[in-house]
């Protein structure tokens, strides 16, 4: 009358010891999730871009700096806020800010030219100074990384809507705000979150 007992002891010992093996294993037997968010793993500052002349650069680069991340184009009727960010970025680089454009053809086909062309018109018409990078795509099928975890795995979600959308990160590199396009780079609601964070608050 042993052997049953012993082979009921020998299958929940087998039992046990597979559960221990494999810890993603509920008590349920249900796999726990494993998706992992980019701000938990590398970091989503570490996701790799170029430079408006080719050179390979990321927001690891401005780590520090409170970044105010803008999507561009040269023919838009928010074209002119070239001219706010480049005055914001001139009164509060020394304390820390940098802005970063990153030109895009999503919209209304406004911003057609290469990089070299957008690069001169930037500079000639606005005397843009601050970072501009290569020419990405902000939604769809050919998304840039960076753009899809702003878009959709931060905790800001939502697709860019148009030209010149913005979004703030602060000197630890996290996601601290986001503003549509009628937010001008000058306006109160932005300028006073910049401050916020250059502080060390928010």
């Amino acid at each position: 009358m042993t052997r049953p007992i012993l082979t009921i002891a020998a299958i929940t010992l087998t039992a046990a010891l597979a559960l221990a093996g494999n810890p993603e294993k509920s008590s349920s037997g249900a796999n726990k999730p494993e998706k992992a968010t980019m701000e938990t793993t590398k970091g989503f500052t570490s996701i790799p871009f170029e430079t408006i002349d080719g050179k390979a650069t990321s927001l690891d680069a401005y780590k520090g700096k409170v970044i105010l991340i803008v999507n561009t184009a040269s023919k838009c009727g928010y074209t002119p806020q070239y001219e706010g960010l480049e005055a914001l970025y001139q009164e509060y680089k020394d304390s820390g800010l940098v802005v970063i454009g990153f030109p895009a053809n999503n919209f209304g086909g406004q911003e057609p030219g290469t990089n070299e062309q957008i690069l001169e018109f930037c500079q000639t018409k606005f005397d843009v100074t601050f970072p501009m990078m290569a020419k990405i795509s902000v939604k769809g099928k050919d998304i840039h990384p960076l753009y899809k975890y702003l878009t959709e795995d931060s905790k800001m979600p939502g697709e860019i809507s148009w030209n010149f959308n913005k979004f703030l990160i602060d000197r630890d590199g996290r996601l601290a705000a986001r503003y549509e396009s009628k937010v001008k780079p000058q306006s109160e609601e932005l300028v006073g979150q910049i401050k916020t964070l250059l502080n060390g608050k928010g």
